[in-house]
């Protein structure tokens, strides 16, 4: 099975709401690897890799985000990935 990544980055009120720390158990209940950070511009950057199908179940999720969040934007660049992630992290 083909593995992809996204290379994301998402605005609107997405920090101090449990952005990444949801965007994590989405992604390992997707069995998505990669990782997340808090941006100083208050956006959250994140890469997701695995099938393609459990990938965009992710960032499908993303555009939403949990209860308290407010996203504005989803700016997405696909690739194929150059690094394997093994887990999904918090940065």
């Amino acid at each position: 099975m083909e593995r992809v990544s996204v290379h994301v980055f998402i605005n609107g009120l997405v920090q101090g709401v449990y952005f990444r720390k949801s965007l994590k158990e989405e992604a390992l209940k997707n069995n998505v690897t990669g990782w997340a950070r808090n941006l100083p511009d208050s956006r959250v950057e994140a890469v997701l890799q695995g099938r393609k199908e459990d990938v965009k179940k992710v960032v499908n999720w993303a555009k939403h985000g949990p209860p308290r969040a407010r996203v504005t934007e989803v700016e997405e660049d696909w690739q194929c990935p150059a690094k394997e992630y093994k887990k999904f992290r918090i940065r």
